[in-house]
């Protein structure tokens, strides 16, 4: 019997309509032999939660490159918790301030990837999580 898959779905929360990044996360996730559903553009907190719900996903990684974080990140945690997934890792990237992502972290953000991030690094780090919810 083989082991899980790790499943992370890739939104991209709010008016921001800048996907490049996003899609090359999900690639890169997808080419190390995770299981990626991607939302696209403009998903509100509760589209994403429920999403990362009815795909049963470990994770939930957000792109926010509109300055959106302090208000999404939060939202999306909320979410989450509201439905009962608080087991689901919340992590993401954008061009997120230093302070702003400490803050973040307090709020339940696992991580916090900025531009220059090596996609390598990434995908070890989510490794590592699954690791240790199993």
């Amino acid at each position: 019997m083989s082991e899980r898959r790790i499943r992370v779905l890739v939104a991209k929360p709010g008016l921001d309509g800048h996907d490049r990044g996003a899609k090359v996360i999900a690639r890169a996730l997808r080419d190390a032999g995770m299981e990626v559903i991607y939302t696209g553009l403009h998903q509100s907190p509760d589209m994403v939660a429920d999403a990362a719900v009815q795909e049963d996903v470990d994770f939930v990684g957000l792109s926010i490159l509109s300055g959106a974080h302090n208000t999404l990140f939060p939202a999306v945690r909320a979410a989450l918790d509201a439905r009962d997934a608080k087991d689901i890792v919340l992590f993401g990237g954008g061009i997120i301030p230093e302070a702003d992502a400490k803050a973040l972290k307090g709020q339940g953000v696992a991580e916090i990837f900025t531009p220059g991030a090596s996609l390598e690094g990434i995908v070890s780090w989510l490794r590592a999580k699954a690791a240790e919810k199993n």
